[in-house]
């Protein structure tokens, strides 16, 4: 159902009033509350004595699940790549397969276009429903902190509120999420970067060995991160050839089962390979950069990511769901 300007109006400002004004003391206290982690791996994390997988395992963490951290620590015998352990309740977990998430609600607003307008998720999960005709509403994806999502509409969920009508990149598929889980992103966060600078003057260089991407404008570095690449990432010589914000990867089904083979809404995506699909993405299921990690494309931090969809080209507008064009050479090396 459709909401009418009336009802949208009246969720606008009841939304507003609710959390227009935050007291230093609640400041204060959102200062001390622990971080939080969702474990990202499907087989779970083990929680140790010490920060060091020799040491004795006390409990498990599953898959989904929020684990309050209290405390970064350097864990005396790595992993070389990244040794950063979190202290959480009785022990120590390795933050490789963690992944940190917030609480952040949001106003209610319309999309700006009537092709959609990308959205970001802004708590740790939320849960997309589909409407069939004859069974009425049920469950459908998860949509993970900070994936990417197209929104078209504001319709009436399940709940008779407002809710955000996104449709699925992959299969046009129309589900619905709660408002306040998804934050639309302005066009201000698409504009390119260094736009000025030659094309033929900007690559991308991704070493293996180090598992490490530069990006050089002629002989200059101007940004580097660490990666996590995998099988079967090939050596050789690319050239970005498709951009899309939001990427729907694994497999096309509808299913609520969280351990289906299924990545919705993968963010800030730049393929560089098409006939098996290799791209440059963002990552909501872990942070294990530098060392392989993936199915074959580059996994990357969210930010980073976002940033080389910026910087490279072609240059996607804010309404492109998808940017094709023989965009910046991307040269992947051991």
């Amino acid at each position: 159902m459709k909401f009418t300007r009336r009802d949208f109006l009246k969720f606008s400002l009841l939304g507003l009033g609710a959390s227009a004004f935050i007291s230093p003391e609640e400041e204060q206290i959102s200062a001390l509350k622990p971080r939080l982690m969702l474990v990202g791996n499907k087989a779970g994390v083990s929680i140790y004595k010490e920060p060091d997988e020799s040491s004795v395992i006390l409990y498990q963490r599953q898959y989904n699940e929020i684990i309050n951290v209290y405390e970064e620590v350097i864990g005396p015998n790595g992993p070389a790549w990244n040794p950063v352990w979190y202290r959480c309740w009785g022990g120590y977990v390795y933050s490789g397969f963690l992944y940190e998430v917030k609480y952040e609600y949001n106003h209610l607003s319309e999309p700006k276009r009537a092709s959609g307008q990308l959205a970001e998720v802004t708590v740790p999960y939320t849960r997309s429903m589909f409407f069939q005709y004859f069974e009425g509403w049920e469950p459908l994806w998860l949509f993970y902190y900070r994936s990417t999502h197209w929104v078209t509409d504001v319709i009436e969920g399940p709940d008779k509120r407002p809710w955000y009508q996104v449709e699925d990149e992959l299969g046009h598929t129309k589900t619905a999420v709660p408002y306040e889980h998804l934050r639309l992103i302005p066009d201000e966060e698409f504009e390119p970067i260094r736009p000025e600078v030659a094309p033929e003057s900007k690559f991308i260089d991704i070493s293996l060995t180090h598992q490490q991407l530069r990006a050089y404008e002629d002989d200059e570095v101007v940004y580097e991160c660490k990666i996590s690449s995998g099988f079967p990432t090939g050596e050789g010589k690319y050239a970005i050839k498709t951009k899309m914000p939001s990427k729907h990867m694994g497999d096309a089904i509808l299913t609520s089962d969280i351990r289906q083979r299924i990545w919705m809404g993968v963010p800030w995506t730049s393929f560089f390979e098409m006939e098996i699909g290799l791209a440059l993405h963002g990552t909501f299921w872990h942070t294990n950069f530098g060392t392989p990690m993936s199915a074959g494309c580059i996994n990357m931090d969210n930010d980073d990511a976002k940033w080389i969809y910026r910087w490279t080209f072609p240059i996607a507008k804010p309404e492109d769901w998808s940017k094709p064009g023989w965009g910046t050479v991307v040269d992947v090396h051991q």
